[in-house]
Formats: structure tokens, sequence, C-alpha cells
């Protein structure tokens, strides 16, 4: 399932948390080769984990992360000002409607269904909190999976060649591409929607008639 957490709030959700953080060590320093901070327990962290941002998270059945990204308004302090300006092509990105996600790692044997309910997630935040893009870098190796999920961003601006290319784009969601994802992602739209309403207050009534 998908929850939504708060960094302030993942201690309630100990094992989530932890192997969310794990995983991000093996996908960005292990696999890809980046080159992150990663404490003795083997969890990556960076500044902006500590901004108080809220997480996307797949839960497993046995409640560890199968797949997650990070989100901040980019009123705040953001990755894409402060470490890849250069790459927008002009000043800051700063909206109230424009929120940046970063951090998008799936666990080792995480399928395209895992990434597919991660941007059904995304399409929620955007409904839930009136935001109209998303701002985020990506490799390239993402490229394929966005594309096979459909849900590709506007390009605003690359550096490197090839399988080291790191772009920065730029993500809208209408409500055929929220179709889309959502048949990709095997979730129906009212279980996606119970999932946020959940965790921001929604309306216990529903979930009684979902579950019904």
């Amino acid at each position: 399932m998908l929850r939504y957490i708060y960094s302030d709030d993942l201690h309630i959700y100990p094992k989530l948390g932890s192997s969310m953080f794990r995983d991000r060590a093996d996908q960005f320093r292990t696999r890809l080769g980046w080159e992150v901070d990663v404490d003795d327990q083997g969890e990556e962290r960076d500044q902006y984990d500590a901004l108080n941002p809220l997480y996307v998270i797949w839960e497993e059945p046995d409640g560890s992360h199968g797949g997650s990204m990070r989100f901040l308004p980019t009123t705040g302090r953001v990755m894409v000002n402060e470490v890849f300006g250069h790459l927008t092509g002009g000043g800051p990105i700063t909206s109230p409607l424009i929120w940046e996600c970063t951090r998008f790692c799936l666990s080792r044997g995480a399928g395209t269904k895992v990434a597919a309910a991660l941007m059904l997630a995304g399409g929620e935040i955007m409904s839930g909190f009136g935001v109209r893009h998303f701002v985020g870098v990506f490799d390239a190796r993402m490229q394929r999976i966005y594309r096979a999920i459909g849900s590709s961003p506007e390009l605003l601006g690359s550096q490197g060649q090839g399988r080291d290319a790191i772009s920065v784009g730029l993500w809208e969601f209408s409500a055929e591409a929220k179709r889309k994802v959502a048949l990709r992602a095997g979730i129906s739209p009212q279980v996606s929607k119970l999932w946020f309403d959940r965790a921001f207050g929604g309306s216990l009534g529903e979930e009684m008639a979902l579950s019904a």
C-alpha cells in the first residue's frame, strides 16, 4: 500500500523508514555509483531529509520499503535550485504551485507496478495540495521507467551524455495520465484516494463504503 509520511513522523514506522534509507544507499551508491553519504547503519540521507519533507512510500506486506519519493515545496530550500540551478535555464524555480520530487527509489526486485503506484501518489498530492507541477532531477535510466509508466516529464535541461546524463524535468498530471498510471499500477482510483485521505484526514464514511 501507499503511505504518505512526513519526516518528523517516520519514527512511527521504524522498519519502513530504515529500509527506505538502506534501499536508497543500495540504489544510489551501490548500483549507480553516486557520491552520497551513508551512515554506519547503511542508510543514505542528505541535507534535504532534515527539512521535514513529505515521503511517499510503497509499503510491502511485511512492512518494508518497496519504493519511495521525497517532496518539498519550491518556496523553501530545494535541490533543483541549490545544486542543479545551472540546468534550469534561468532563475530559481519558486512557486507554491510547484513542488520538487527527488530520491525516486525502488528496492531490488520492485517492478514497474511499484513505480507506477508512486507516480499515482504524485497525482494525489497534486489534487490534494493544489500543486500544478513537480520538478525533479533524474538520471538517464529513469527516462525509460517514466515512458513505461506513461508519465514522462518536460525536459528543462541536461548535462552529460548517455548513461551519465543528468536532467531536470517538469511534470504535470492530467486526468487521462492518472487513469493510465492507475491501470499500470493495478490500483483503482478509489483505493488510491482512500490511501491519501487516510494520511490527511479524509472521510471515514468513504472508507467504510469502500470496505463494505
